[in-house]
């Protein structure tokens, strides 16, 4: 554990602590010295540091890398990248699932608002009024965001839906198949996109993401074509990795194609991995192509959720179960004190109650299973038996299950919550989530930072694998601290190409976790209404969080933004990647 022997004087000393480095390897105890933004020494005993944390009896871990965030809006009215800078998060990265805001004309700004809005739940007047449109071309908007700073650091993906709107216009938007001059025309951007910083490349294949005029996004059926000459270019102006998301009615097609794409650029692939109802061992059956994918050489990484991917309802969020009732329809429109008092009068339940759900085209609109519907808890209970479901429960007590709905939806002055785990929870538990999790090809992903702000919470994802899967589960095998911070820090950062971080190490980046891990806890959501004009997210208090530094500042100290905002864009690929 020696480190650079120039360690004089150095700016921060971490004493003391219990490190999990992220190399998987054991904890142990060491002081850390940090000088320049880097890691210089790691070892026990360090000179005295300008700075100090004491940090005896508590977690070190590198600072967390998400690959899979929607942070494309926020970072350009927001230095604070919350909730994950909250959460552990030293570097996200955004531009996922085909969607963002550059290259974009001008004429397309409010096309692209919507997609935003319609896939990632992302308000309209939210993101009209905070995005400036400071840029057109993806080079563009790399070099805006450049000169900003944040409190975290910020990676970017060159998303699909924008890139083939700017070059194919309405052709584009309608999912027009493209043109080998379409084709050359957005390999050609897309290699400018990497020579700016891109990371990777994004696209969506799946029925799910429309806009919020109920359109398929643009890039549902990409010819393989299309796909392979953008990835080509991309990888032949350095690595990038071609991130996607695909349905399960179509992944027999899909996942094929991408693979062949794969092996025919040699781009590294990632993607969404769930455990889906209609096909509880799909997932598994998937994890095994790609191991055999990767036994051939190709470079493939499961993006796996922490948890079950839950849709939060309740009457302050976009989504209840009683949203297409007629009753209820006719007092949507009211403000939330208003659309209370109505509720509560007997005759407006008595009215709702006795209606029935009516079809929608809303993807993220299920017809009522009380079976899988949950209290939530305090704290929040993401692994309940199916006994504790309001279905189960209203039997018990000789009720209807619509009933326990209505009145937890009009507890907390109508703030409260109802939880439906729709992926990763077919068996009732997290059985099938752990063993993706410990797949050799999985990566932690999918937490949406950013995204879904009205209806999932997923952002703590990374607090979530510490606490439940490291310390909390009851209902199951647990996870070792070592392999879980490994796999969310310097796993995470290599599958992106950032090999300066994620590891605890002398000459790495000097972004660092002070944890509690008794105190590590999570609080249950809450609507907050701090985005521009007013508009709503939802966030989750974090505590046990001592400290959290950025390039060797700390930006995080007690669970509170220090205000230092050492977080910067990253361009390109870091450190010397094999």
């Amino acid at each position: 554990m020696s480190g650079n022997p120039d360690t004089a004087n150095p700016d921060l000393v971490i004493r003391g602590g219990t490190i999990a480095d992220g190399s998987g390897n054991e904890l142990f105890e060491a002081d850390i010295a940090i000088k320049n933004g880097r890691i210089a020494a790691v070892g026990k005993p360090l000179s005295k540091g300008r700075e100090e944390i004491d940090a005896r009896g508590r977690l070190v871990t590198p600072g967390f890398v998400d690959v899979h965030t929607h942070y494309d809006g926020q970072v350009t009215w927001s230095h604070d990248i919350s909730p994950s800078s909250q959460n552990g998060v030293t570097t996200a990265i955004m531009g996922n699932c085909g969607v963002g805001f550059a290259p974009c004309r001008p004429h397309d700004h409010q096309r692209l608002i919507q997609l935003m809005e319609g896939v990632e739940d992302i308000p309209e007047p939210v993101l009209s009024a905070g995005i400036p449109w400071e840029w057109e071309s993806f080079p563009d908007y790399m070099n805006w965001l450049s000169k900003r700073s944040f409190d975290i650091d910020i990676g970017a993906q060159l998303p699909h839906a924008a890139l083939r709107v700017y070059v194919m216009g309405e052709r584009g938007a309608r999912r027009d198949p493209s043109t080998a001059e379409d084709n050359a025309a957005m390999a050609k951007l897309a290699g400018e996109a990497v020579r700016a910083g891109a990371l990777g490349f994004s696209t969506s294949r799946t029925l799910n993401h429309r806009t919020s005029t109920g359109d398929f996004t643009p890039t549902l059926k990409a010819g393989e074509d299309e796909l392979t000459a953008i990835a080509d270019a991309m990888h032949k102006q350095g690595r990038s990795v071609l991130q996607f998301v695909l349905d399960l009615s179509t992944i027999h097609e899909d996942l094929p194609m991408m693979l062949r794409v794969a092996e025919t650029t040699k781009c590294p692939i990632s993607f969404s991995i769930t455990q889906n109802d209609k096909a509880p061992r799909r997932w598994r059956q998937t994890l095994d192509e790609i191991n055999a994918a990767a036994a051939k050489g190709l470079s493939v990484r499961a993006q796996i959720a922490a948890r079950p991917v839950g849709l939060l309802l309740g009457l302050e969020l976009s989504r209840n179960p009683f949203q297409t009732h007629p009753s209820y329809r006719a007092i949507a429109h009211l403000p939330l004190a208003e659309r209370l008092a109505r509720l509560r009068l007997a005759e407006v339940r008595a009215a709702i109650l006795s209606e029935n759900s009516s079809a929608t085209d809303d993807p993220l609109f299920f017809r009522p299973n009380y079976d899988k519907m949950f209290l939530l808890g305090d704290p929040p209970d993401y692994e309940q038996p199916p006994e504790n479901a309001l279905g189960p429960q209203a039997r018990k007590a000789g009720k209807r299950p619509e009933e326990l709905a209505y009145d937890a939806m009009l507890s907390s002055d109508g703030r409260g919550m109802l939880y439906v785990p729709f992926l990763n929870y077919s068996d009732g538990n997290l059985d099938a989530t752990r063993e993706m999790l410990c797949d050799p090809q999985s990566v932690p992903g999918l937490s949406d930072g950013g995204a879904h702000c009205g209806i999932i919470c997923d952002a703590s994802f990374p607090t979530y694998l510490l606490t439940h899967w490291t310390r909390d589960r009851k209902r199951g095998k647990k996870l070792s601290i070592p392999f879980v911070v490994a796999a969310q820090s310097r796993k995470t950062a290599l599958s992106v190409g950032l090999s300066d971080r994620g590891l605890i190490a002398p000459g790495c980046k000097a972004d660092i976790n002070v944890i509690d891990y008794d105190k590590l806890h999570l609080h249950p959501p809450k609507v907050h209404y701090d985005l521009p004009v007013g508009g709503r997210r939802l966030l989750q208090q974090v505590d046990g969080y001592d400290a959290t530094i950025v390039s060797g500042v700390v930006t995080q100290r007690e669970g509170s933004p220090t205000g230092a905002r050492s977080g910067r864009l990253v361009r390109g690929v870091q450190g010397n990647l094999q």
